[in-house]
């Protein structure tokens, strides 16, 4: 199938460009962008201008910041085209719901990705602990604004989610492996002087069953990043680390292969694999859970001031 992709930024250079290239489901046959582009592959400025030339592509994924999303994604389903959206989804749950309601009413596939949830190892994370009486749960993610998001001033304004940009990468392995739901019982928000969003975090979850569940967010890590999410049952240990890609029960190392049943590897090139699938099966996935999280937080969420953040 023919894709356009629209915002060609660090992530679609990245990861969805060379996913998209090496899968046997599509070809990549439009970009819109500002700025950016994709050699051999032709450039729009304008999305509408792209939607009216090239009726034969049937699906547009959106890879721009998540507060203009809204308004590509009900103008590509109107014009009758797929949508697959990076993560988060968009800006607010209503804008979601909003979108999964247009997909359902036009026949179309609407796809919120996490691509967080692909990694390799986050499936047999999810069988361990579906086994398992737990007791305790800890999230750490902690990483390097400036190594990630070099000069991105639009993650600090309303709608940029601040440290929750990653977080909800956290929140998207953590809703996907527990066996149960959670909901927030707690939040502090570290907000930088002059900034409107975050740039860490603590929560704390109510278990159905009792267990202590908290997340730390931080995007002050200097050095070694960590990504990682431990937990303790009645009868053992797991450790899931490097953003789901290693995972350790008591101690010892479980391998993988990295591929899934249809042999895919690789995060971003499952997703487009599933999304080829949703389309055959005329269906959408609209998971809205970790963005429920993040929402919450900003809502529950008690609020320090901390120092300024200069880029």
């Amino acid at each position: 199938m023919d894709v356009a992709l629209v915002g060609v930024g660090k992530i679609a250079l990245d990861q969805h460009v060379p996913a998209i290239m090496a899968s046997m489901d599509w070809s990549l046959s439009a970009t819109v962008s500002r700025t950016g582009k994709v050699n051999g592959v032709r450039t729009y400025r304008d999305f509408a201008q792209m939607l009216t030339d090239r009726p034969d592509i049937r699906v547009v994924s959106l890879c721009m910041p998540p507060v203009p999303r809204f308004t590509y994604a009900a103008a590509a389903l109107d014009a009758g085209r797929h949508v697959m959206l990076e993560k988060p989804p968009g800006a607010t749950l209503s804008e979601c719901h909003m979108l999964a309601a247009m997909a359902k009413e036009r026949g179309l596939t609407l796809f919120a990705t996490w691509h967080s949830r692909e990694a390799a190892m986050v499936q047999a994370a999810k069988t361990w602990l579906a086994s398992q009486t737990l007791r305790d749960l800890e999230v750490v993610w902690k990483e390097d604004v400036r190594r990630w998001h070099p000069d991105q001033d639009w993650i600090w304004e309303p709608g940029g989610m601040g440290v929750f940009d990653p977080g909800i990468n956290a929140l998207s392995i953590l809703t996907e492996i527990l066996p149960v739901t959670i909901h927030l019982r707690a939040a502090t928000l570290e907000v930088p002087e002059g900034r409107q969003a975050p740039i860490a975090a603590t929560l704390d979850f109510i278990h159905p069953q009792g267990a202590d569940v908290s997340a730390v967010f931080d995007w002050r890590q200097e050095g070694t990043q960590n990504w990682s999410i431990e937990a303790t049952s009645t009868t053992g240990r797991m450790r899931l680390s490097d953003g789901g890609a290693k995972l350790e029960i008591n101690g010892a190392v479980v391998t993988s292969n990295d591929k899934d049943l249809n042999g895919i590897m690789g995060e971003y090139p499952r997703l487009y694999h599933k999304m080829a699938a949703l389309i055959a099966d005329g269906i959408s996935d609209v998971d809205l859970a970790p963005l429920r999280h993040v929402a919450d937080a900003f809502m529950m969420g008690r609020r320090i001031i901390v120092a300024p953040f200069i880029t």
